[in-house]
């Protein structure tokens, strides 16, 4: 006997064995069993989602010989010829190769025939967009009256080429793509009954290059058994799919943290070595990103049975949120920036070195002086060289306030007076803030706080509750390390939400901006210029075009 690929063999023979289509088949289901039926239905999905499967069951179910039901039986000689594509009143049409008018004319001549052996005679056409105008105005009439005997199912990838007047004949139902571990599932299930043994990472992989297929899916299954000699194993099907391992990109997010860029360029140079797609490596490198990015903010999302679920928590915990998100766009705009690049190879490398370059700053690396003392004015560098000596982006970022810096040597001094002094009082919240060494999220959150008090190893903040989308568990961690580098000694970091008695920092900074643009425009309304081309021309000053300098 020939061999059966696994899509044709697999294929669901009832709606509870479709897979990831819950809510087509619950309206069929009832529909079905209350004998409510229409002539007409439109499947609509993209290719290998379950639309032609669909329409032989719904065909089954309405041609079995145990009655119109839900649940055909599957023994039947109807059930089974169906089945089998050998149904006389089952009329299954490729639009695509039958798109003119006189063949669908001819088609429909024979609808008004009674079905020969069936309950009704089912017109299958797929791919229908495919049909020419003139087509679709021949079927108009008999679509929206048929005889009592006729169903249509059509299917179609792209409904937006159907005429309107086709549309409104039919029920339509749009079939979802199927996600990754819906996918991984059924092929596991399939699997198990083939006794064929399976790696669940190589089945993760076959899933995501699916794209949301399963007839993608259970093809790419089939060459993976092949290619495994009957084993499917992760590193024999990310050779078979050119997909990069992910142990290079734990590698180089390793390097990267430890600023290694030469390490970085070897792990390249290695994969170049294996013929990978540079094209695929940043696509799964943004894949990772994201997984990383979900670690941090949602840790209770990452499953649990996730192979790397271990790592992907540790290097979680070691990247800033802000840079996961910064590395995230620079990947998605190497991939794309491949094409215009010398080669692959070239363009992943400066995609590599873009993220070295704007990595975070070491914790206990301090911004370099950008000038010399005040006391040594002949020494004072010229305004070229003190820009040349402006520190790199990774160093601006986490020095927002240079004027705080303290010599090294009075480090300890400094943090000795500051765990002695008594608790700030809430109008020294901005004072504090200008010392504090923070950015991104946490010195928004801070900024729209306002200062209860300190209290022992506590410190309450008030933040107002329509800012209360800025109370993330990162930005508040990174906030209340802040704080206890600055005051010497481990606090405890409390926000309640609540309206600020006084300015916070931010409405602080909205009314000074405010106050400066006022004052832009009194100036500007007062110039003698302004003011006799005003009574000139009639015209009006635009005041949004004043900019404060």
């Amino acid at each position: 006997m020939s061999y059966q690929v696994l899509a044709r063999k697999w294929r669901p023979k009832t709606f509870a064995t479709l897979v990831g289509q819950e809510h087509v088949v619950r309206a069929l289901t009832h529909a079905l069993t209350e004998q409510r039926l229409h002539h007409a239905y439109l499947f609509t999905g993209t290719r290998g989602v379950g639309k032609t499967t669909l329409a032989r069951i719904l065909a089954k179910s309405l041609n079995c010989e145990t009655g119109i039901t839900a649940t055909p039986c599957n023994v039947c000689s109807a059930c089974t010829e169906i089945d089998s594509g050998r149904f006389v009143d089952l009329l299954e049409v490729d639009a695509a190769t039958n798109t003119k008018v006189d063949e669908m004319r001819q088609l429909l001549e024979n609808a008004v025939y009674a079905p020969t052996r069936g309950r009704f005679k089912v017109y299958v056409i797929d791919e229908v967009h495919m049909l020419s105008t003139s087509a679709f105005n021949a079927m108009l009439k008999t679509l929206e009256e048929p005889p009592e005997h006729v169903k249509f199912i059509l299917a179609t990838t792209d409904p937006q080429k159907i005429p309107v007047t086709v549309l409104s004949r039919c029920l339509q139902f749009n079939l979802k793509q199927m996600t990754p571990q819906l996918i991984a599932g059924h092929l596991k299930e399939i699997l198990v009954a083939e006794a064929i043994s399976a790696e669940p990472a190589a089945l993760n992989l076959l899933a995501r290059s699916a794209a949301g297929s399963m007839r993608d899916a259970l093809s790419l299954l089939d060459q993976a058994i092949a290619h495994g000699g009957g084993k499917v194993e992760e590193a024999q099907v990310r050779d078979m799919l050119g997909t990069v391992d992910l142990d290079y990109l734990f590698a180089l997010l390793d390097a990267l943290l430890a600023g290694d860029a030469a390490g970085m360029l070897r792990i390249a140079e290695t994969m170049a070595t294996r013929s990978l797609s540079f094209d695929a490596a940043l696509q799964e490198l943004a894949n990772l990103l994201t997984r990383l990015q979900v670690a941090q903010l949602a840790p209770q999302a990452v499953a649990d049975d996730l192979p790397e679920r271990a790592r992907l928590l540790e290097l979680a915990a070691r990247l800033d949120p802000e840079f996961v998100q910064l590395a995230y766009q620079i990947a998605v705009h190497g991939r794309k920036e491949l094409p215009l690049a010398p080669d692959e190879f070239a363009g992943f490398v400066m995609t590599l070195l873009r993220l070295h370059a704007f990595r975070p700053a070491p914790a206990g690396d301090a911004p370099r002086a950008a000038a010399a003392p005040v006391s040594a004015p002949l020494n004072t560098p010229a305004p070229s060289a003190a820009k040349r000596a402006t520190p790199p982006v990774g160093a601006q970022a986490s020095a927002v306030a240079p004027q705080s810096i303290a010599p090294a040597a009075a480090a300890p001094a400094v943090v000795a007076r500051r765990a002695a002094e008594p608790a700030p009082a809430g109008d020294d919240w901005h004072r504090i803030l200008v010392e504090l060494d923070l950015g991104g999220m946490a010195r928004e959150l801070a900024q729209h706080c306002e200062l209860d008090g300190i209290s022992g190893t506590r410190v309450k903040l008030f933040l107002s509750p329509t800012h209360r989308h800025l109370q993330m568990k990162p930005a508040q961690d990174k906030l209340q390390q802040a704080l206890s580098d600055h005051l010497g000694r481990a606090l405890q970091l409390v926000i309640e939400l609540r309206e600020a008695a006084g300015d916070t920092p931010a409405a602080a900074a909205q009314r000074r901006r405010s106050e400066r643009q006022d004052k832009a425009v009194a100036s500007v309304e007062q110039d003698d210029f302004v003011r006799e081309v005003i009574d000139l021309f009639d015209a009006t000053l635009i005041e949004s075009s004043i900019k404060p300098v």
